[in-house]
């Protein structure tokens, strides 16, 4: 059963609920009858990734020296502590070549530790050292604030409709089958992988 979330129309105060099917488009939006790539919702989430994610990159790399996918991987393993590279690469939605290149270079910064996992050594477990456990307490509340500042743009009503919004697309992406029937592509990007 799909689940559809309030959306607000002009002002906070009044709420419409928007109930159509996925096969039928919302009527008069540019999101659901794009014209170009302008109005293509990934092409528009890239675009804010962009722009708003500089800040992100700048402290990153500029003031902490590690990259945003390092910080990916940190404040991963600082939110929910040790865990497998497998479930790291999961986690922070990286093929298993990326990370291991970011664990290694945390590795190498003193930043994140590796042990063999109980019972399967072939299982790597990764945690911050206490150097990674200090930069991932530095850099969480720079970031927060740079969420908070980006997020000023919106009333609260507008912050908690986006956050179900979010939510509700995150959900329908990962069910609906988007790339049922296409062929997956390999590690040189758009070329598909052989005998797929």
């Amino acid at each position: 059963m799909t689940r559809y979330w309030p959306v607000t129309v002009g002002r906070a105060e009044s709420i419409a609920k928007i109930n159509h099917p996925p096969d039928q488009p919302l009527p008069g939006s540019r999101l659901t009858d794009p014209q170009g790539l302008d109005d293509l919702l990934l092409y528009r989430l890239y675009r804010l990734l962009a722009v708003a994610g500089e800040p992100v990159t700048r402290l990153c790399e500029g003031v902490h020296g590690i990259t945003r996918r390092e910080w990916r991987l940190i404040a991963l393993l600082g939110q929910q502590g040790a865990m497998r590279s497998s479930q790291l690469a999961e986690r922070a939605l990286l093929d298993r070549a990326r990370t291991s290149k970011a664990v290694s270079s945390l590795v190498a910064k003193g930043l994140l530790s590796r042990r063999a996992g109980v019972g399967d050594a072939r299982q790597v477990v990764l945690a911050l050292t206490d150097a990674g456990q200090a930069l991932h307490s530095q850099v969480l509340p720079q970031v927060r604030a740079i969420n908070r500042q980006l997020l000023q743009a919106l009333s609260p009503d507008a912050v908690e409709q986006l956050d179900h919004a979010l939510a509700a697309l995150q959900q329908q992406a990962g069910h609906s089958g988007l790339a049922a029937g296409l062929p997956r592509i390999g590690r040189h990007r758009g070329r598909p992988r052989a005998g797929r």
